[in-house]
C-alpha cells in the first residue's frame, strides 16, 4: 500500500505540473513556441472544450497510476520468490462486480459533459451574420451574403512580404473580418477537393467537402486576429492554406464593409491566388 500511495502522490504532482505548463505555454489566436497544450479560448465553446480536456487528463492520469500501482504490487507480492505457493482462487464476486461497475460509472461521468458539448457545437443559434467559406487549391474564399454578397479571396502572404510581427505561414492578404460578441454562422464547402476549416482558439473544425454544405458557428468574445489552417491533406500546398479571422468592434466592422464597397480593388483573383500559393511552396 505504501507503493500505491507514493505512486498516487507522484501522479498528482505530475498532473499539476502539466496543468501549469500547459496554461503557461498556450497562446491566444496562434501557436506559441514549445506549446504542449490547447490554445487559449476566445469562445465559450473552446472554454468548454478546454475544461473537458483537462477533466479527461485527470481521469486518465488517475487510471494510469492505479493500473501501474496494481502491476507493481502484483510483481512484488506475487512473484515466485515472494509467493512460492500460489493460491488457486479463480473467482472473486466482489472484485468482478467492481471492475464491471466502476468503468461504467466512469464512462457515464464522461458521457454527460461530452454529449452536452456535442449538442452545443452542432446546435447553431440564431446568427447575427452568415459567412460562406469555400476551400480552394490552395486558398480560401469568403462570401458575405448578408452584406451585398461581398466576396474576398484570402491567400497566404509569402515570407519576403511579411511585416514585423506577422506570423510566418499564417498571415494572409485578406482576413475574414467579423464583429465581436456576435453569433457568426459559417457555411463551409469545397470547390475542388476536401479541405478543413479549423480555428483552434474558437474550438471549431469542420470539413469543406465539394458538393456538400457543412456548417458551424462561433461567438468570439475577444477582439484580435485568430489563426488556423486547413487540416486535411488537400494537395501539395496543403501547408500553405492558412485561415485568419480578425475580430473587431461593430464600428470597425462597419468601416471595413464600407472599405470593401469596391471588392475588385481589394481581392486577389483565383488565378493570382494559385500562382502565389504555388510560388510560396517552392
Amino acid at each position: 500500500m505504501k507503493v500505491f500511495s507514493r505512486l498516487a502522490a507522484g501522479a498528482v504532482t505530475v498532473a499539476a505540473l502539466l496543468s501549469g505548463v500547459t496554461a503557461a505555454l498556450a497562446g491566444l489566436g496562434q501557436p506559441s513556441p514549445w506549446e504542449i497544450g490547447l490554445q487559449e479560448s476566445a469562445t465559450s465553446i473552446m472554454s468548454d472544450i478546454t475544461w473537458f480536456h483537462n477533466m479527461l487528463l485527470w481521469i486518465i492520469a488517475g487510471i494510469s497510476a492505479f493500473v501501474l500501482a496494481l502491476l507493481l504490487i502484483i510483481m512484488v507480492r506475487f512473484n515466485a520468490r515472494a509467493n512460492p505457493t500460489p493460491t488457486r482462487t479463480t473467482h472473486n464476486t466482489l472484485l468482478e462486480v467492481l471492475w464491471t461497475i466502476v468503468p461504467v460509472v466512469i464512462l457515464a461521468f464522461i458521457a454527460v459533459p461530452s454529449f452536452r458539448l456535442l449538442f452545443v457545437q452542432l446546435d447553431v443559434p440564431k446568427p447575427d451574420i452568415t459567412i460562406k467559406a469555400i476551400g480552394k487549391q490552395w486558398f480560401w474564399t469568403y462570401d458575405y451574403p448578408d452584406n451585398n454578397n461581398l466576396e474576398i479571396n484570402s491567400v497566404m502572404v509569402a515570407d519576403q512580404d511579411l511585416k514585423p510581427g506577422q506570423p510566418r505561414l499564417l498571415t494572409v492578404d485578406n482576413d475574414m473580418v467579423v464583429p465581436v460578441n456576435k453569433v457568426v454562422h459559417i457555411i463551409i464547402t469545397g470547390a475542388d477537393v476536401i479541405h478543413s476549416f479549423n480555428v483552434p482558439s474558437f474550438g471549431i473544425r469542420i470539413d469543406a467537402v465539394p458538393g456538400r454544405i457543412n456548417e458551424t458557428w462561433f461567438k468570439a468574445t475577444t477582439e484580435g486576429t485568430f489563426y488556423g489552417q486547413c487540416s486535411e491533406l488537400c494537395g501539395k500546398d496543403h501547408s500553405f492554406m492558412p485561415i485568419a479571422v480578425r475580430v473587431v468592434s461593430d464600428a470597425d466592422f462597419a468601416a471595413w464593409l464600407t472599405s470593401q464597397a469596391h471588392p475588385a480593388e481589394n481581392e486577389t483573383g483565383p488565378r493570382t491566388a494559385v500562382a502565389a500559393a504555388g510560388a510560396q511552396s517552392h
